[in-house]
């Protein structure tokens, strides 16, 4: 089967050029409307298979096109609520829930609810009006099990979000599909004090990822000297290895962060730990001056740094 595809304002055509039995299944799918040369048209329905396949194969020389019914305006109508969450329109959100209200629960083609969308871009507004409706879960997981919370934690400015999330008893916990939580998020982006929130709410600083990988591996990745201090106070176990047998010394040396780097020495970490290539901490300091740093700091505080 070969088909052209136009755009001609908002309806799609194809056009076709040779046909098999299956074509006639998927244009009734597609809602298309088959129109022969002359200008007759035939609504694919369900029960017309048979009449627009022997239409077709009959007169496969005159057909000129297969018009889309379901177009691009309806397709958007079908997830209004969706983009009206994510582009913070309040009251058409209120309009379209006092409509049905069913629509807090549907889900479009990401597998997101209206409230994964609200949470992403910040609409604490919408989250209130969305939490206060009958069923209301706070933890419901997109398609790749992130929560309100874990994208709320994420942001710069979340943290209202964070609490408003925390009064409906948001879980601190729940894992993504890759086993990563809010905390994982959050110090990922360096927000000091959405890491406070999560942890005096109950997150676990010792949840490893499916890469291995601590919320304090994120933490000493990105340099976030008060996160890796407030983490390692909560029970994260410093010398902890990643897949790649990498240590948070690893990664805070490897990315340049000698005060992370000194943070986590004085924590314990074991300079001469070695990862899964074999690899020293001090081997992976991407420039001498960092190398330099590292040894320099590590002899002031009477630390002793492993090179070999």
């Amino acid at each position: 089967m070969c088909l052209v595809w136009q755009r001609r304002s908002q309806v799609s055509d194809i056009h076709v050029t040779t046909w098999r039995r299956e074509n006639s299944s998927l244009l009734v799918q597609r809602k298309c409307r088959v129109v022969v040369g002359g200008g007759s048209c035939i609504p694919a329905e369900n029960g017309r298979r048979r009449v627009i396949f022997e239409t077709l194969r009959c007169a496969r020389s005159r057909v000129t096109r297969c018009h889309f019914a379901m177009d691009i305006e309806e397709q958007a109508s079908k997830f209004a609520i969706h983009a009206a969450c994510r582009e913070g329109q309040t009251q058409k959100v209120e309009s379209l829930l006092n409509a049905d209200k069913k629509l807090a629960n549907r889900r479009d083609d990401d597998d997101r609810l209206p409230l994964h969308w609200a949470a992403s871009y910040n609409r604490q507004p919408i989250v209130e009006i969305l939490s206060e409706l009958k069923g209301f879960d706070v933890d419901a997981q997109d398609g790749s099990g992130w929560t309100a919370l874990m994208m709320a934690a994420s942001l710069k400015d979340g943290d209202a979000l964070v609490d408003l999330l925390f009064t409906k008893s948001a879980d601190p916990n729940v894992k993504t599909n890759n086993g990563q939580t809010a905390l994982h998020f959050a110090s990922s982006k360096s927000n000091l004090d959405t890491v406070r929130k999560l942890i005096a709410k109950g997150a676990s600083a010792r949840v490893k990822d499916k890469r291995g990988q601590l919320p304090l591996h994120r933490a000493a990745a990105v340099g976030n000297v008060p996160i890796v201090k407030l983490l390692l106070e909560n029970r994260s176990p410093v010398n902890a290895t990643d897949m790649d047998g990498s240590t948070a010394l690893h990664h805070a040396i490897a990315e340049g962060h000698g005060d992370t780097a000194l943070q986590l020495l004085k924590a314990g970490a074991e300079s001469d730990k070695r990862d899964a290539t074999g690899k020293l901490p001090i081997q992976l300091a991407p420039d001498e001056k960092v190398r330099k740093y590292m040894l320099r700091a590590a002899e002031e505080e009477g630390l002793e740094v492993a090179l070999s």
